[in-house]
């Protein structure tokens, strides 16, 4: 072999190399693109935060779960919601149901999917409702068309099986999350009620009539889709005002469960004063249930979010609704989002709130801003409860 053949012969080898090695880069990259996108397309393709919720906990999440103003980006998002509400209202009207059988359907899909019509979730749920082709529900493709769903939730199997809201004995008179939790059997079936202030939100903005009659039977009074006021309210014989409405001191003993290292005093003494100094910085962003808790003297509260922190609270120390907290009361707003909203109230209608006048920050502003600043829904107030704190 002569000396020019064999130098030849190794440039050929390095290049054949080379080759190799670039091929290899190659792959490495094409294998990183498939795994990045089946992860978009186990996503969805949706803006939100995809979660693992089980049956009666949505598997999305809108795109700020936050407190405070909606995300100006979710535009899209509450234009969807609407439109899904129109078409469930659409079909309940068409077979005769009331304004209240679409309120428990919209609060239902609120809870099941933020009321978009996801193709994935828990298990095998897909749609609005989160319905499950192995429970018999139907077929994926027929549970993805909006109108089957809502006739499915409404009306269910032919046999009755799976049972839709019209099976449920007694359905136009029960509380709305439990007409929901009957046809659903969720895991979590105190979670439909929070929603009823949101889907009364969008059946407005979508020009749908929650007080119509059903057209198929009589409505039994009080079911028309107006809430019902209980007999003996717990605050007092205090009635709910009307959104915006001033909110004014009332009296109540805190119960004997609510023990905080700090005194409600000592609370609102604090509170006042971090948002005097601005002591904290910017630390409170969206952290309205931490700084309630550290104002009561707690290093956390215990709870991820706020609005479940109400919900969580024992039935009798939750005044729905009304607007007479007594001072160092927890205040609590829906907000649209996920965390929802708490300030502690300190009296002469005002409130210690973060991130209403400045993001980050404590300031002391009326108890109306966060309706008329953000838009949110008033929930009711509660005493300092944290039994999960520490």
């Amino acid at each position: 072999m002569q000396a020019s053949d064999a130098a030849r012969l190794l440039l050929d080898a390095k290049g054949t190399a080379f080759k190799i090695k670039a091929a290899a880069v190659v792959s490495c990259i094409l294998v990183l693109g498939i795994l990045l996108l089946g992860l978009v397309v186990a996503m969805g393709g949706s803006a939100g935060a995809i979660g693992c919720g089980d049956r009666g906990r949505p598997s999305i999440e809108p795109p700020s779960d936050g407190e405070g103003p909606q995300n100006p980006n979710t535009g899209y998002l509450r234009k969807a919601q609407v439109e899904n509400a129109k078409t469930i209202d659409g079909i309940a009207k068409e077979g005769g149901l009331s304004g209240r059988a679409t309120l428990i359907a919209l609060m239902t899909a609120l809870q099941e999917s933020t009321l978009l019509n996801l193709d994935h979730g828990h298990l095998d749920s897909i749609g609005l409702f989160q319905q499950r082709p192995a429970a018999g529900w139907g077929t994926k493709e027929q549970i993805m068309q909006p109108k089957y769903a809502a006739k499915m939730f409404f009306w269910g199997g032919d046999d009755g099986d799976p049972p839709g809201l019209t099976d449920i004995k007694g359905w136009e008179t029960m509380r709305l999350g439990q007409a929901a939790q009957a046809v659903q059997r969720s895991a979590y079936p105190d979670y439909y009620d929070q929603h009823e202030a949101m889907a009364r939100d969008i059946a407005r903005e979508g020009g749908i009539d929650l007080n119509r009659h059903g057209t198929n039977g009589t409505t039994p009074p009080g079911s028309s889709g107006q809430p019902k006021q209980p007999d003996d309210c717990k605050n007092g014989g205090e009635k709910p005002a009307e959104p915006g409405a001033p909110f004014h001191d009332g009296k109540a003993p805190w119960p004997n469960e609510v023990k905080n290292p700090r005194s409600t005093r000592d609370a609102i003494v604090w509170a006042r004063e971090e948002a005097r100094t601005s002591a904290g910085g910017k630390k409170w962003y969206r952290m309205c249930l931490a700084f309630t808790a550290v104002a009561y003297g707690w290093n956390s509260a215990g709870t991820g979010y706020a609005i479940d922190h109400y919900h969580q609270m024992p039935a009798s120390m939750k005044h729905d609704k009304d607007r007479n907290p007594p001072p160092g009361a927890l205040m609590f707003w829906d907000t649209g989002q996920r965390a929802g909203h708490v300030a502690v109230y300190l009296g002469n209608g005002e409130i210690a709130s973060n991130d209403i006048r400045r993001p980050g920050y404590i300031d002391v502003v009326p108890a109306t801003e966060i309706e008329t600043k953000w838009g949110a829904t008033y929930v009711g107030w509660a005493p300092p409860y944290y039994p999960n704190a520490g």
